[in-house]
Order: C-alpha cells, then sequence, then structure tokens
C-alpha cells in the first residue's frame, strides 16, 4: 500500500509538472499556434457600439503583429524612427518596459508600403524571444527588458532578407530558438535559447523565406520543425536539422509570400495559402513517425495567403479571395457553409469564430446553428494603416492591435 501511494504521489507531481511546463510557453496564434482559444462562458453578443473598451494606447509605433500575454504582462514588437522596439505593459495598459532590437523593416519601392514590425514575441518562462523586421533575434528578461542576448539573421547567420522582411514569430523550445534566416546554405537554423549560439544549420530546400511561423510536432521517435518557404512546405528533424520531406506549394508570387501557419492534428497537417493560384487549402497525412508525407486532397478554389485558418471538429474555417468566411469539411476539402463579405484573420473561442476584417470590423460568428451566423460586430477606429494584426483573447479580454493602437476589450 505504502509503494501505491509513493507511485500516486509520484504520478500527480509527473502531471503536474507537465501542466505547468505546457503553460509556460505565450506565443502566436494561442498555445498551440492553431488559433485555438481555450477560453469558456464568453459574450455571446456584443452591445452594438462593441464590448467594453477597458484600455488602449497608442504609442506601440507601426507593426503589424499582435501582442503575446504572459502572466500579469502584455509583450508587442513595434517600430519607431526605424528601431525595433519590444514593448511590455500590464494587463491596465500601463508601459513597463521597451527595449530596442535594432532597425526595423521600412522596405522600398512597393513594400514600402508596409513598413513596421511584423511578428509576434514568444514568451518562455521569464525570457521573451523577439524578432525584427530585419532579422535580429532578441533575448530579453521579461521582468526588466534587459538583453540576454541578441543575433542577426543576415550578418552571423548569412540570412537573405525577403522582399517584406522577416515576419517570423519563433518557435522556442526547453533548448533550442528556431529561425528561417533563409540563406543558401544556412537555411533554417537552430539556436541555444539561453545564449543564442548555433546548436545546428540545415540546407533545407536552399529556399527563400516566407512569412509563416512553424509548428513542431510531436513524435516518439522525435520531434519534427514544419514551416514554409518561398515555395515548399518542409519537415525537419528538430534534433539535427535533417530534411525529411517537403511538399511544393504552387501558388507563389513575390508579393503573395505565404503568411499562415500550418496546423496539425490527428496525423494530418492542414494548410491555407494562395494569392490568385495554386493548391489553396489541402490536407497532408503524416507517416506514424512524422519522415514522410501524402497529400490527402486539395481544394484550389480557397485562397488566403494571410489571415490564418482554424480546425474546429470537422471543419477548417478560413477567409478566401472571393471574400468569403468558408467552412470546409476535413474529410473531402469541400465547402460545406459560407458567409458573404468577409475577408480577414480568424480565431476561435467558446462556440465562436472571432474574424478582424479587412474594412475594420471584428465580427463575432456563433457555430452553434447548422450555418455559421454573423451576431455582433464593431468597427475599429482607432489606428493607422491596414487591419493585418490577428486578434487575441486571454482571461476574457479580446486584444486587437491596429497599426500604431493596440485595444483590449472586456469579452465576459
Amino acid at each position: 500500500m505504502r509503494n501505491f501511494k509513493t507511485l500516486t504521489v509520484l504520478l500527480c507531481l509527473l502531471i503536474a509538472a507537465q501542466s505547468s511546463q505546457s503553460q509556460n510557453i505565450v506565443q502566436w496564434r494561442g498555445v498551440n499556434r492553431d488559433g485555438i482559444y481555450q477560453e469558456k462562458n464568453l459574450l455571446k453578443t456584443w452591445p452594438e457600439a462593441g464590448p467594453k473598451l477597458l484600455w488602449q494606447t497608442e504609442v506601440i509605433g507601426n507593426g503589424y503583429g499582435s501582442p503575446a500575454i504572459a502572466g500579469s504582462q502584455l509583450f508587442v514588437n513595434g517600430e519607431t524612427d526605424s528601431i525595433s522596439q519590444v514593448f511590455a505593459f500590464d494587463l491596465k495598459g500601463k508601459l513597463l518596459w521597451k527595449s530596442p532590437n535594432g532597425k526595423e523593416f521600412m522596405g522600398k519601392d512597393f513594400s514600402a508600403s508596409f513598413p513596421g514590425a511584423r511578428s509576434v514575441p514568444t514568451v518562455y518562462n521569464d525570457l521573451v524571444y523577439a524578432c525584427s523586421g530585419m532579422g535580429r533575434i532578441g533575448c530579453f528578461e521579461a521582468a526588466t527588458g534587459k538583453e540576454r542576448w541578441g543575433v542577426d539573421m543576415i550578418v552571423s547567420l548569412s540570412g537573405k532578407l525577403g522582399y517584406f522582411g522577416y515576419s517570423e514569430s519563433l518557435f522556442v523550445d526547453e533548448k533550442n530558438v528556431y529561425c528561417f534566416p533563409g540563406g543558401v546554405e544556412s537555411n533554417i537554423v537552430a539556436l541555444d535559447r539561453l545564449t543564442g549560439k548555433m546548436v545546428w544549420t540545415s540546407k533545407a530546400m536552399g529556399d527563400g523565406v516566407s512569412f509563416c511561423s512553424p509548428i513542431v510536432v510531436k513524435f516518439p521517435q522525435g520531434n519534427v520543425l514544419v514551416t514554409v518557404s518561398h515555395e515548399y512546405l518542409m519537415g525537419l528533424d528538430t534534433k539535427s536539422g535533417q530534411m525529411l520531406w517537403s511538399y511544393k506549394e504552387d501558388s507563389v508570387k513575390r508579393e503573395g509570400e505565404y503568411c499562415n501557419t500550418p496546423v496539425y492534428a490527428d496525423g494530418f497537417i492542414y494548410d491555407v495559402s494562395g494569392v490568385t493560384k495554386g493548391k489553396g487549402a489541402f490536407k497532408i497525412a503524416l507517416s506514424a513517425d512524422g519522415k514522410s508525407i501524402k497529400e490527402v486532397w486539395h481544394n484550389s478554389k480557397i485562397l488566403n495567403k494571410m489571415g490564418g485558418f482554424v480546425k474546429v471538429e470537422d471543419k477548417l474555417y478560413t477567409t478566401s479571395a472571393d471574400h468569403k468566411l468558408k467552412g470546409l469539411d476535413t474529410k473531402s476539402g469541400l465547402v460545406v457553409d459560407s458567409l458573404q463579405n468577409l475577408f480577414g484573420s480568424v480565431i476561435y473561442a467558446d462556440d465562436h469564430l472571432y474574424c478582424y476584417a479587412d474594412n475594420g470590423n471584428v465580427n463575432l460568428i456563433s457555430l452553434s446553428s447548422p450555418k455559421m451566423e454573423v451576431v455582433s460586430k464593431f468597427k475599429v477606429a482607432k489606428g493607422t494603416k491596414e487591419h493585418f494584426a490577428h486578434p487575441v483573447i486571454s482571461n476574457g479580454v479580446l486584444y486587437i492591435r491596429h497599426g500604431n493602437a493596440l485595444m483590449a476589450y472586456e469579452i465576459k
């Protein structure tokens, strides 16, 4: 009996440790990078003017990256006076600190129309990892903003700047930071997360960067880093950087690099891409060890380069280039539901989709009926330039970033 009690205690401690570790990471599009937020008892409808505005700030500079909320702090990237800054706020909107992270992307020719920060900080325990649009990776203390280390992907890792700069929201695990410099030889790199020193470098496909932020799929035999280059979906071994497989995406063009993060669920990878042509939405089966793939289906009529998508039960929800929000059957890839006049970023929480559209409307869409229904919406009045940032939900608060403005709305 004593041995049984001891075993039970050890098992409980192990489960608690694993649960604690799972909460250590705060990152792009939620805990699993899939746009699913595990919030409950949220408002089912909003007042006509929108949910209550708790606070707002217009000091974060230019940018398109969403905030990351970790504990009692919020972190967001922004550009002021051509410098990349990492900002830290408390949850009442008070600025706690800001730290520079090198020069920010300002662009040239057409890309100069989209200056500013691109990515979302990743918070692991007490450290914040941020990437500027010019490819500088900085590691900062969450409490103080003090920089621990910095690496320039172009100077130090032989990276190649994309036409719209770097937009990767870094994936961080207990040992490494994974980044995509995009060089011919040092294409994808793993850095020690505590020192910034190189752990491995991979030639991968030798292809240029896209705007994709990667995921990691875990297998008993080893984990697989999944990301998208300019023309390929790729899988790499996280221990060595060895290229395991690739999948050609055929809708690339210079002004439309892939921005969507792949989603992994139940042995399959889903993704949505495309501007005017290409595979569009697709589903790929991963082998049991993660070392090979096979296409299940693709739907070339679903084209979305940057708004993201979510998988909810047996449906995939995304907006498409024809300005419709569509629900695809995950078994067949066929459209089974749609809503008109919606195009933008999509997340999910508590049986609702949240669509922050390119016209500035934030739409609340119920999934409780057989067909999607917009039950509430409001227009974002503050901020600058395009409505590109993805919404974030944390502790009953909806965060919307529009250029130089960040707003927090009570939705519980």
